[in-house]
């Protein structure tokens, strides 16, 4: 593959599309203006999400992790689920 046409932009009406292409390894470039405008560097974590047919990917910074903390709470806290266990484990313990 041509490292000029590893990417395209086209922009459509008010939208900025770019496009990029997957390689055998399923690697894909990401344009250089657009790391820089996400603070993409070497090593940055990124979070891919499969949404209706889309692939989202986001950088993984500190304002993500604040808006996924909890998302995957169940009804009791890990807290409360512990002392639960421990107290069914002692109900054990102190039967005959």
């Amino acid at each position: 593959m041509d490292k000029k046409q590893a990417y395209s932009c086209y922009y459509v009406s008010h939208m900025r599309t770019l496009f990029t292409v997957a390689s055998s390894k399923g690697q894909i470039v990401i344009p250089a203006a657009l790391r820089e405008e996400l603070g993409i560097k070497a090593g940055t974590r990124l979070a891919l999400t499969p949404e209706e047919g889309r692939l989202i990917l986001q950088p993984v910074t500190d304002d993500f992790i604040d808006s996924v903390m909890g998302s995957c709470k169940g009804e009791d806290s890990l807290v409360e689920a512990l002392d639960r266990e421990h107290r069914i484990e002692n109900d054990k313990d102190l039967r005959p």
